[in-house]
This record gives C-alpha cells, sequence and structure tokens, in this order.
C-alpha cells in the first residue's frame, strides 16, 4: 500500500478532540443513564425468582452405603434427562391444571429454569413470576409433579426435596443498577465514536502539520490573520515549523513575537 492511502491517527489529537467535547459526553452518559433508570424503574415490570432443589437417589442407592464414582458418571449423564422432563409438556400441562394457571404450558416453559451443579445430581427448578407468592407455589407444584415423573421414567429409587421454593424478597429483574451503567456507558461510547469519526472524516487544514502531511511541502511559517489581530483575538503562540535563509529577519521576529493563533486561508 503507497503512503498516500495511509491514514496517521495522532492519538495526542484524538484525546485533545475529546477532552473539548467533555460537556457533551458527560450530558449524554447522563441522559441515556437516566433513561435508563427511569425504564428499568417504572416501565419494566419486576419479576421474582423462587428455586427449589431436588435430590435425585440412584435406583440401587439404598442397597449401598454412600456413593461412588460410578453413581456419579451416571448422575451427570442424566442430568439433561432431568431437564428434559421437568420441562416436558406432560409435567407442565398438570402443573397448569392442577394450580388453574391462566397460562399454558408453553408460557409457563418460557417462566422456568432448571440447572444442575457439576458431578451432582442436585436439580434446582427456578420460577420467575411478577408475583413472589405465585412464583413460589408454582415452583413447588412443580417440584412435585417432575419428581414423580422422574421416578417413573427413570425408575430411580427416590426423589429427595432439599429446599422449598419460598417467596422472594426483592425481585430478581430488572437489575435497575446494571441498566443504568450500561446506559451511562452506551450513551458516553456513542457520542465518543461520533467525535471521533467526525475529526478522521474532516479533511480541513486545521493545523500547520496539515499543510506538510497533505501537501507535501516544507512549511516555513504562518502568516498571521491581520483581521483577527484587530480585533485582539488572543489565542497562543505561533511557531516556525522550519528556518531557511529565504525566511527575512523582519518577519521571522514578527512570528516569533507574535502570541495569536493565526488561520490559513486557501483562494
Amino acid at each position: 500500500m503507497k503512503d498516500k492511502d495511509k491514514i496517521e491517527i495522532d492519538v495526542v489529537q484524538m484525546l485533545k478532540v475529546l477532552w473539548k467535547r467533555k460537556l457533551f459526553i458527560a450530558l449524554a452518559a447522563i441522559i441515556t443513564g437516566a433513561i435508563a433508570f427511569a425504564y428499568s424503574s417504572f416501565v419494566v415490570k419486576p419479576e421474582y425468582t423462587s428455586t427449589t432443589r431436588i435430590y435425585v437417589v440412584n435406583r440401587n442407592q439404598a442397597d449401598k452405603p454412600g456413593l461412588t464414582n460410578q453413581d456419579l458418571q451416571a448422575g451427570s449423564y442424566l442430568v439433561k434427562d432431568y431437564r428434559e422432563i421437568i420441562l416436558s409438556q406432560d409435567v407442565l400441562e398438570k402443573v397448569v391444571a392442577g394450580q388453574g394457571l391462566n397460562f399454558d404450558a408453553k408460557a409457563l416453559a418460557r417462566k422456568v429454569q432448571v440447572t444442575v451443579p457439576a458431578d451432582t445430581r442436585i436439580v434446582s427448578i427456578s420460577v420467575r413470576d411478577s408475583k413472589p407468592e405465585e412464583a413460589s407455589r408454582i415452583a413447588n407444584a412443580l417440584r412435585e409433579v417432575a419428581a414423580e415423573k422422574i421416578i417413573s421414567v427413570t425408575k430411580v429409587s427416590d426423589v429427595t426435596t432439599l429446599e422449598e421454593a419460598r417467596p422472594a424478597v426483592s425481585p430478581s429483574s430488572p437489575n435497575i443498577r446494571r441498566n443504568t451503567i450500561l446506559g451511562v456507558a452506551v450513551g458516553a461510547s456513542v457520542v465518543i465514536l461520533l467525535a471521533l469519526l467526525v475529526e478522521l472524516l474532516d479533511d480541513r487544514v486545521k493545523r500547520p502539520e496539515d499543510i506538510e502531511e497533505v501537501m507535501h511541502l516544507s512549511l516555513l511559517g504562518v502568516i498571521p490573520n491581520l483581521e483577527k489581530l484587530k480585533e485582539g483575538s488572543k489565542h497562543g503562540k505561533v511557531r516556525i515549523i522550519r528556518k531557511t535563509p529565504s525566511v527575512c529577519k523582519k518577519s521571522r521576529r514578527i512570528l516569533q513575537r507574535s502570541t495569536y493563533k493565526y488561520s490559513i486561508e486557501w483562494r
């Protein structure tokens, strides 16, 4: 690739651009964070999660004094089986009919989450609902129906309840703190990306170095803008990029003594 096709990015210049727009970045972050907070607090309906746990005993476990590696391996192989049994249409329909729920089995399946810790036969059944009491009631009912189904299908000796579901004290979703932080991060990131993109696509000459980069010519000096000098707009010092004999001493002294920022006009 040729040099003229390459794009050089001045990191320091990019940081200066972001610093100039720090108020816009902060304002965007505050606005998006406030929107995320308001949406999570007042728009999204909170949901509560109740969890119950069961322990599945192997078919021959009653005849053995303890667990063996073979039992644990067999239990790990049946993990997916337990999950599919709990979420089966037959089990869900029995829970819906038995509890008199006002939604069908498919809607109940979306509320249920079944997890099994690694190398165990402990099955956790979690149910989400807008009412904490309803979530715990459905979870306990699902546990009872699922336990009977697991015994009848896998022929295990017993399914023991380790923990009954209880009404949750605080909602599990939405996570207001996380959503607010994400809103702040997204708002700030969008403004930062837009500011950098605008700066990279801006091909105007704004610095003495831009002339050398675009035209591939040596910059001898900067000519002051007399109109701005008359207005008394004081911005900064003028730099002489390269001193050559062609620059007269008088012009050099003027440039060195000047404390104004000048603009270059192309005609």
